[in-house]
């Protein structure tokens, strides 16, 4: 039923309805922010990623195929930037980080010291940072998405059994990560 109606909307944009778009986006831009969020664990970021996401939406829109569901598209797109965003701040800080080594004792001191002091989600929002990305999107999307396997499996494009085996192993590591934090 959603998805019929998001293919209207679709449809009526591409007929040059722009107030369509409009809807659209007010539907998922909150989906939008919070999944670029939890993969960024930054406010800033995440809203840079999301006005790539709305950009890439937007002229892209008309050449939608109509073969998964709009929500799975947008996402498929929300993780992609997110993750090319990852690899980029990933790059800039071993740049710095080689100019600065003590600062990156300093930041896991301060890191440490302020799992200690946060409640037990909060923890959990953190260590999803200590993640490989792939593992952390994952756990995103079957976690605070509540997706499917299969939902899952559409946007990443990888197996069921790829997707199980990631989301194995990154429970694994939170739950390790956590019992770590518990016990400092």
């Amino acid at each position: 039923m959603d998805q019929n109606i998001d293919f209207e909307l679709i449809k009526r944009f591409i007929d040059g309805d722009e107030s369509s778009f409009n809807k659209i986006i007010n539907k998922y831009k909150d989906k939008i922010y919070w999944h670029a969020r939890r993969m960024t664990g930054n406010h800033l970021d995440a809203d840079e990623i999301v006005q790539e996401v709305l950009f890439v939406v937007y002229k892209n829109l008309k050449n939608f195929q109509f073969k998964s569901s709009l929500y799975t598209w947008i996402y498929k797109i929300t993780s992609t930037r997110s993750l090319n965003f990852l690899k980029r701040r990933k790059i800039k800080e071993l740049l710095s980080l080689e100019e600065q080594p003590e600062k990156l004792q300093k930041s896991t001191n301060d890191i440490l010291d302020n799992i200690e002091a946060k409640e037990k989600l909060e923890m959990v929002d953190r260590v999803l940072q200590q993640l490989p990305s792939k593992q952390r999107e994952i756990f995103i999307l079957r976690n605070y998405e509540n997706l499917t396997y299969k939902e899952i499996s559409e946007i990443t494009g990888k197996s069921i059994g790829a997707l199980k085996s990631n989301y194995f192993h990154s429970m694994k590591k939170i739950i390790e990560k956590i019992k770590e934090n518990e016990n400092r």
